[in-house]
C-alpha cells in the first residue's frame, strides 16, 4: 500500500510546473511527510496525557494542525469535502498562512534539540513548488493514507524513502551529493563497531545514511554494550536485548550530525524519524566555519562517520580557521573531524584516493598530522563505480586518536565486474574485505605496510598491492549492450513522460 502511495505522489508532482527533477520530488514529499509525521506525534502526546490524568498540549495551532486544514475528517473518519480546502484556497493558505507560521518556531523553541526548533528551521529552508492547490489536495490526499504509528509502518516507509533518497542520488551529480551506498556504509559500520553509550557524529551528514544505518545496527543488537556480536535479526522491532535506558540514550544522545545544504538538511530530519529518531539532533550549520581552536572536550565524540563532500572550494576566511590551510573542502573536514574526536576515538571516513599520494603542502602535512596523531590502521580502496555520476576513485580511512600508526592494512575492493547504475555495490561485494578486516590478514587482495617504512618526507600512502597490483577489469559486450539498452530505455521513458506534458 505504501509503495503504490509514493507512486502515486510521485505521479502528481511530474505534472506539476514548479518540479522539475527527483531533487524536487524527494523536497515536497518530505515536507508534507514531516506534517503528517507530526499529526501522528501529537495524537500520541495528547492520548498519553489523558490517559495520565493531564490536559493534552498541543505544538501546533489548531488551524495549522493536519487534521484542520489537510484532511479534515467527517463522524465516518472520511475526508470531510465541505471543510477540505482544495485550488487556489489551498495554496493560498499553505504559501501565505502555513509555512510562515511553522517558520516562526525557530525563534520560539528553547533550544536546537527540540521538535520545535526543527520545524522552524524545515520551513525557514524549503518553499512549497506545487503551485496548483489541486495537485496539491492530491498529493496530501496519498500522504494521509500513510501511517507512522507502528515500527513495522516505520520501518516499510524508511525503505521507500531511502529509495527515494536512492533515486535522487542517481540523478545527476547534484544528487549525487546526498548519497552514499548504503553497503558500504553497512561495511564501514561494521569495521569502527560502534556501541550503545558512544556519541556518533557526522559532519557532513547528507541524508544521514550513516547516523540511520548505525541505529539500526545497534537498535538490532549487532553489537551490544559487551562488545560481542549479540544478532543478526533485521526485524524492525528487534529491540528485546535493550533496555529502557539504553532505548532512551539511542533516541537522545548517541546521534549527531551538522549539515551545510538546506535541502540535504530537510531529507536527514526526515529520514532519522522515519527510521525511529523522533527528535534528531542535526544541526543546520556550516562545520566549517566552526574555529578548530575553540573545540572543548564536551564537544569531542567516541565514533566519527562521514563521506565529507570533495572538490568543494571554501573561502580564505573558512580556510583561517585550520592549522593546515587549503581550499579542498575534504581536507578540511578531514582536520576537523580529527580534533573533535575524543582520545581513543574511531571514525570511518571516505575521502579521494589522491588524498593518499598529492605531493602539495596541504596533503603531505595531513598526512602527516594523521599517521602521528591518529592510528590509521585500515585502509579500503574502493573501485571507480562505486558512487554513482562522482568521476572520482575513493578510499575510507580507519582511524583511532590518540596514539601513532604502527601498521597500515590496506584492502584492494575487486567486485569482479564493473560498477555502474544498473550493477551498484552490494553487501557481498564486501562481505570479505570485513571478514578479512578483523584479523588484518593477508591475501590476493589485502597487504599490511609498517609505519617505519613510510617515506618520513612524503608520507606517501599510496595504494601498491604487492600481490600482483591493481588489474584493469575489462567489461564484456554483452554487460556493456545490456546497461546501455536500460539507460536507452529509461532515456525513453523521461521523454515519454516529457511529451504527455506537453
Amino acid at each position: 500500500m505504501f509503495e503504490q502511495a509514493f507512486r502515486n505522489i510521485d505521479d502528481v508532482l511530474r505534472k506539476e510546473a514548479g518540479c522539475t527533477t527527483e531533487l524536487d520530488y524527494t523536497e515536497q514529499t518530505s515536507w508534507l511527510l514531516f506534517l503528517k509525521y507530526l499529526d501522528g506525534l501529537e495524537q500520541d502526546r495528547a492520548m498519553e496525557a489523558e490517559l495520565d490524568g493531564k490536559k493534552p498540549s498541543f505544538i501546533l495551532d489548531k488551524p495549522c494542525r493536519w487534521e484542520s486544514w489537510a484532511a479534515p475528517k467527517g463522524r465516518d473518519g472520511k475526508l470531510d469535502h465541505n471543510k477540505a480546502m482544495t485550488g487556489d484556497d489551498l495554496r493560498d493558505f499553505v504559501n501565505g498562512k502555513l509555512f510562515p507560521y511553522l517558520n516562526g518556531f525557530k525563534q520560539r523553541a528553547t533550544g536546537p534539540d527540540t521538535i520545535e526548533y526543527k520545524i522552524g528551521e524545515i520551513f525557514g529552508e524549503i518553499k512549497n513548488k506545487i503551485q496548483s492547490g489541486y495537485n496539491l489536495r492530491e498529493i496530501i490526499d496519498h500522504i494521509d493514507e500513510l501511517r507512522f504509528r507502528s515500527q513495522t509502518e516505520k520501518h516499510e516507509l524508511s525503505h521507500l524513502y531511502e529509495a527515494k533518497i536512492k533515486n535522487m542520488g542517481n540523478a545527476g551529480r547534484n544528487g549525487g551529493e546526498y548519497y552514499t551506498p548504503r553497503p558500504l556504509i553497512r561495511a564501514i559500520i561494521q569495521v569502527v563497531k560502534p556501541k550503545i553509550g558512544d556519541r556518533i557524529y557526522d559532519g557532513a551528514c547528507g541524508s544521514a545514511g550513516f547516523l540511520c544505518e548505525s541505529f539500526e545496527y545497534l537498535r538490532n543488537g549487532m553489537y551490544g554494550k559487551d562488545g560481542k556480536n549479540t544478532s543478526h535479526s533485521s526485524h524492525p522491532s528487534h529491540t528485546s536485548h535493550l533496555t529502557t535506558k539504553d532505548v532512551d540514550i539511542l533516541q537522545t544522545s548517541t546521534f549527531y550530525g551538522k549539515e551545510k545544504k538546506s535541502l540535504a538538511y530537510v531529507i536527514a530530519i526526515m529520514n532519522m524519524i522515519l527510521h525511529g529518531i523522533e527528535a534528531p539532533n542535526i544541526l543546520h550549520t556550516n562545520t566549517l566555519s566552526e574555529n578548530l581552536a575553540d573545540i572543548q572536550e564536551r564537544d569531542r565524540y567516541d565514533v566519527v562517520l562521514a563521506n565529507p563532500p570533495f572538490g568543494g572550494k571554501e573561502r580564505k576566511e573558512v580556510q583561517q580557521n585550520f592549522p593546515i590551510r587549503t581550499g579542498e573542502t575534504a581536507f578540511l573536514f578531514l582536520q576537523h573531524f580529527i580534533k573533535i574526536l575524543k582520545a581513543g576515538g574511531r571514525a570511518g571516513v571516505v575521502i579521494k584516493n589522491t588524498f593518499l599520494s598529492n605531493t602539495d603542502n596541504a596533503s603531505v602535512s595531513l598526512r602527516k598530522l594523521l599517521l602521528e596523531s591518529c592510528s590509521l590502521h585500515t585502509v579500503l580502496d574502493c573501485p571507480g563505480g562505486t558512487f554513482q555520476g562522482a568521476g572520482v576513485k575513493t578510499v575510507v580511512l580507519f582511524f583511532e586518536k590518540g596514539a601513532p600508526t604502527r601498521n597500515v592494512w590496506f584492502y584492494q575492493l575487486d567486485p569482479g565486474r564493473s560498477l555502474g547504475k544498473t550493477n551498484p555495490l552490494n553487501d557481498d561485494d564486501l562481505a570479505e574485505f570485513v571478514k578479512l578486516q578483523k584479523t588484518f590478514a593477508d591475501s590476493p587482495k589485502s597487504w599490511t605496510v609498517d609505519a617505519e617504512t613510510i617515506d618520513s618526507t612524503t608520507f606517501d600512502l599510496s595504494v601498491k598491492n604487492p600481490n600482483g597490483g591493481e588489474e584493469v577489469t575489462h567489461r564484456n559486450p554483452q554487460e556493456i549492450m545490456d546497461e546501455i539498452a536500460a539507460l536507452d530505455a529509461e532515456s525513453a521513458e523521461v521523454l515519454g513522460k516529457i511529451r504527455g506534458l506537453l
